[in-house]
């Protein structure tokens, strides 16, 4: 479509008043920006094509998976369709609202709030069909010293100051020195795991672990492991062993 200046061009480009898609040809980028900004308003996506970009191109440019194709184009809720993002368009989604114990047992995940029935037996002493979702072990407390800080020093080789040298705090949150994050959790886990052969296999790791608040000696921990989800594994091949998570 031809126009004089990029005002011209813009101008032109919202006459349709909404469109998935729109492209711009220009090896200017400042003249790329200003019509992005311009008629941006009116389409769903924008490609600007330039000579660093011409080969792969595949004309008027693709929906794109990770991006957001919104815009006035009549696509599925304001979106052009790409990818995963574009499926789901098509899924009834429902909004639940109960007790948390309640929404525990319809979304097979564990919700704060919801009961945490104690675990007996332990639950490494059980196989995963016998698990249930919210049932948790409490377990014994353990008081910080000093020297389990000076101890995991020398194991790990963690020797920054906030954990060892206690005239060095002043300007720093710190009130005295501060346990290691990581000895936390290897204690926590000394305190939930119980050390029996049993069903469990391993540690598959740790999601969503944050250091918010500083641990100082003569500070008491604990605690609370509880069954948040179960994934059942698939089988690879026939002679697989049953797992899951």
């Amino acid at each position: 479509m031809p126009y004089k200046e990029i005002d011209d061009a813009v101008e032109l480009a919202k006459m349709g008043k909404g469109s998935l898609v729109s492209s711009i040809v220009t090896p200017c980028d400042k003249e790329a920006k200003e019509y992005v900004i311009g008629a941006a308003c009116m389409h769903g996506r924008i490609l600007v094509l330039n000579e660093s970009c011409a080969k792969e191109s595949t004309g008027h440019g693709s929906p794109m998976p990770l991006l957001t194709h919104g815009g006035p184009g009549r696509a599925g809720g304001g979106e052009e369709m790409g990818g995963k993002r574009g499926v789901l368009h098509y899924l009834q989604r429902t909004a639940i609202q109960g007790h948390p114990t309640t929404i525990t047992a319809i979304t097979e995940q564990f919700q704060i709030g919801a009961a945490m029935p104690e675990a007996n037996p332990h639950v490494f002493r059980k196989h995963f069909e016998e698990l249930v979702i919210g049932e948790t072990v409490f377990t014994h407390k353990h008081t910080v010293t000093e020297a389990d800080i000076v101890n995991f020093a020398n194991v790990s080789g963690d020797n920054f100051y906030a954990h060892m040298d206690a005239t060095s705090l002043e300007g720093t949150i710190f009130e005295q020195r501060v346990a290691h994050g990581y000895f936390l959790l290897s204690k926590a886990a000394g305190l939930f795991v119980d050390p029996k052969k049993g069903p469990v296999l391993l540690n598959y790791g740790v999601d969503e672990a944050r250091f918010t608040k500083p641990v100082y000696p003569g500070t008491t921990i604990g605690v609370r492991f509880t069954v948040k989800e179960k994934v059942d594994q698939e089988k690879r091949s026939e002679d697989d062993i049953a797992k899951g998570l």
